[in-house]
This record gives C-alpha cells, sequence and structure tokens, in this order.
C-alpha cells in the first residue's frame, strides 16, 4: 500500500524559468531585482542566466530582459531564440523588432511615428533637412547613434555605417526629445505604467555618456502619469505591432512604446519588445510590487499557454 504521504503528495510540474541577461549584465542592472521574490510569490522559480549561456537551452522557459549586446551579435542571437525551448517575447516577435524597419510597418498601419529613412549598404544618400540623428537600423541602446547639424559629418556617418555593411537610419531631430521621451510599459497587452526618460543623445562633437556596462547610453528616468491620449497611441501601437506578426497583444509579456510630444500630438519613437527597461525603479514600493505581481500572473498565465502549468505534465 503506498504511504498516505505519498497520496497526499501532488504531482506538480515545476517549469524551470531563466531571467536572461548578457554578458556584462548577467543579473540585469538591478531594476528587475524584485522580479524573482514575485515569481517565486507565484510559486514559479526562476534564476538569472547570461541568454548566451548554454544552461538557458535546457531550461522550459527563457524570459529576455537584459540581453543588450544583442545587436553586435544579431545573427547569433537570433539562432539562439529559435533553439530555446520557450521564449518571452516569442522569437519571431524578437525578430522583428531588431530591426528598426519595423518602424515602417507601424507607420503603414496609421501609427503616429516619427519620420524615417533606410539606406543599405550602397545605397545613394539623400539627407533631410534641418538637424538630424543617424543610428544603425540594428542597434540597441543609442549605440553608435549621433545628433548632426553637419550634413558633410551625418554623411560621413552614414558612410561608416554602410561601409561595415549596416543599414543607417536617419530621422529629423525633433526637439519636443529635449522634454523627454514618455515611456508606456504594457503587461499582458494591458497598461501597466509608465516613466519618463531624459534626453540621452547630446549635441552635435559631445560623447554620449555610457553606462558602466558599456552596453547602452546612460537614462535618467523619472516617474510619469500620462493622459488617456497618450495611452490611446500606445495602444495603437501595440495592435498594429500584433496585427502584423499574426498574434494576440496577449502573448506580449511585456512591451514598452516610446514617444515624444504632448497629448495633442505624440509621435512614436520606438516599440521595444526585445528587452526593454521597465522602470520599475520609477513606482513607490507598494504600486511597484502590485505590478510586479501582474508581470508574475502574466508569465502564470504564458505557462499555461505554453503547456508548462502546473498539472501539464501530470502522470496518468
Amino acid at each position: 500500500m503506498t504511504p498516505p504521504s505519498k497520496l497526499a503528495r501532488p504531482d506538480v510540474f515545476h517549469p524551470s524559468i531563466v531571467l536572461a541577461g548578457c554578458p556584462q549584465l548577467v543579473s540585469g542592472d538591478g531594476d528587475d531585482d524584485g522580479l524573482i521574490e514575485a515569481l517565486r510569490r507565484r510559486g514559479l522559480h526562476a534564476r538569472w542566466l547570461s541568454w548566451d549561456d548554454p544552461q538557458t537551452e535546457t531550461a522550459d522557459l527563457v524570459i529576455l530582459r537584459a540581453a543588450w549586446d544583442y545587436a553586435e551579435r544579431r545573427d547569433e542571437f537570433l539562432s539562439w531564440t529559435t533553439r530555446v525551448r520557450n521564449l518571452l517575447n516569442a522569437p519571431p516577435v524578437v525578430a522583428w523588432n531588431s530591426d528598426k524597419h519595423y518602424l515602417q510597418d507601424l507607420a503603414e498601419a496609421g501609427v503616429p511615428t516619427l519620420s524615417s529613412y533606410f539606406f543599405e549598404p550602397g545605397q545613394k544618400v539623400k539627407l533631410p533637412k534641418g538637424e538630424i540623428v543617424v543610428k544603425p537600423a540594428i542597434g540597441a541602446g543609442s549605440i553608435d547613434t549621433g545628433r548632426f547639424v553637419d550634413h558633410a559629418a551625418a554623411r560621413a556617418h552614414v558612410a561608416a555605417l554602410q561601409d561595415s555593411g549596416r543599414t543607417a537610419l536617419v530621422q529629423p531631430y525633433d526637439a519636443r526629445v529635449e522634454a523627454g521621451e514618455t515611456a508606456l510599459v504594457f503587461l499582458g497587452g494591458r497598461q501597466s505604467h509608465a516613466f519618463t526618460k531624459g534626453p540621452m543623445l547630446p549635441p552635435e562633437g559631445e560623447e554620449a555618456l555610457l553606462d558602466e556596462s558599456g552596453t547602452y547610453v546612460a537614462e535618467k528616468l523619472t516617474s510619469a502619469d500620462p493622459d488617456f491620449t497618450t495611452w490611446d497611441v500606445g495602444v495603437a501601437a501595440l495592435e498594429a505591432a500584433c496585427g502584423h506578426l499574426g498574434i494576440a497583444t496577449t502573448e506580449l509579456l511585456y512591451a514598452r512604446v516610446d514617444l515624444i510630444g504632448g497629448a495633442d500630438n505624440p509621435v512614436l519613437l520606438e516599440l521595444e519588445v526585445i528587452e526593454p527597461g521597465l522602470g520599475w525603479l520609477q513606482l513607490d514600493e507598494t504600486t511597484r510590487e502590485l505590478q510586479q505581481r501582474t508581470f508574475a500572473l502574466e508569465v502564470e498565465s504564458a505557462c499555461e499557454r505554453l503547456g508548462l502549468g502546473p498539472l501539464s505534465h501530470r502522470r496518468p
């Protein structure tokens, strides 16, 4: 006869979960420090690993959080996303969002988006008038990004990107960015919280200050409380992205929509669905715990959807 204690023990599956950083920031930059505990409170056990650690490929679920070197290792990174058992956000989402050509998809869907001009390697360059920003189409953390009034210097930067085999993205410099970017955070496709990112790009001729990890330009963040018209643009961007990808917005564990401009004319700068900073530390402690609980609940929901729920591996 089976002992009573054995009969009383539920056959519960505990998925192994990894929060993925990068070699320079294996455990993230500190903003996500509360996530391990938030997940644990839902019975989900997670640990941090660099995304390129072979152990990530044996985990049941990998959640991208600080893979901020992916742009310089994109082919390797995208190949890795397809080997991971389950990834949030999903590999097709990551592949699409890792190239800023996605901005054209959102603009074509009617999302108010900052004008973007792409110049492939070898393509003739025609710059828009006025001060401009030049960046690589595949890039992260504002690395290799510059502001230019001098169009000769801008052409030289475009040429350097092209000569290295990269596509250059040119955008008009919008002075409204001086007031900061509004970062709208969505969890499970639903509105969560927001914060403001101070201007990061210095004037032409000055060097941007990098974080000590060297993976991104240092940011100054503050809390924000945008009005509904600003959130509406964020919702439109999320719906357009998911419509293009053929998925439901609820399939995105997280998303961050970066806008400039006031409520009268908000314009999209970026949609971040790979590994955006979520600005937890800009929230008061009570709100942060509540929203991190929401994050954990969305992970729990994703586990169910992916066949990783607590009863998913119960033996007959």
